[in-house]
């Protein structure tokens, strides 16, 4: 084993599973993709510790633990579609690539959607599309989607979001303020009913956007 596979399997190990995450598809992806592709060179020796880390733009790479938490909250299967709001570095959308069928990810910032494209295709991951856009109104052309997740802060969830999530689809949100979050669960029932659950406090980055919070200077 090389050294990053080392390092993966002893994040796995101890700052994932140890702290409850059971899903082997999931583990079995944070093992597979490595971390340290998708940080700044600089940083690249913290990449399998257990913090989130700058990636520019005033963004960052959620750490491990939250990105494991989340996609095995998102009950991903080899069957779904999943639009993903927030690439960020594509870490969190290289996971989703390997336990989804399709992936869908939109990212407002240019300069990280440029960063991340060639990340995924480094991997193969063919079955993922990035797009520049506001994610707060979702990806129309290719919904519904079966699973929805959300990577940064909302004040709540973006009523288009749930419009395109699917009957018997899931949706995962951090909702709060831009300070501070909680997991927000919502499962669609068959007749279009939505169930709210909400779960752990996390910190995200604010979702800014047409549904989410106004960038500074915008009303």
């Amino acid at each position: 084993m090389n050294d990053s596979t080392v390092l993966r399997e002893r994040m796995v190990r101890d700052l994932v599973a140890a702290r409850g995450v059971r899903d082997e598809r999931v583990l079995a992806a944070l093992r597979q993709v490595p971390r340290h592709l998708f940080v700044r060179e600089a940083l690249r020796s913290k990449a399998y510790s257990d913090f989130a880390l700058p990636i520019g733009s005033e963004q960052t790479i959620s750490q491990p633990y939250i990105v494991a938490r989340m996609t095995e909250l998102l009950e991903v299967k080899p069957t779904s579609s999943v639009l993903e709001i927030g690439t960020g570095s594509g870490y969190q959308t290289a996971i989703l690539g390997l336990l989804a069928k399709r992936v869908y990810s939109l990212e407002r910032i240019a300069e990280l959607t440029h960063q991340a494209i060639p990340r995924i295709r480094q991997l193969g991951l063919d079955n993922v599309k990035i797009q520049v856009f506001d994610g707060t109104v979702g990806w129309s052309e290719w919904a519904p989607f079966d699973r929805i997740l959300v990577t940064a802060g909302a004040p709540k969830v973006p009523q288009p979001l749930l419009g395109q999530l699917a009957a018997g689809g899931i949706l995962l949100i951090p909702e709060g303020t831009q300070q501070a979050q909680r997991l927000v669960l919502y499962r669609k029932a068959a007749d279009g009913a939505i169930e709210r659950q909400e779960g752990e406090e996390v910190v995200f980055v604010p979702l800014l956007g047409r549904h989410g919070f106004k960038p500074e200077g915008k009303k």
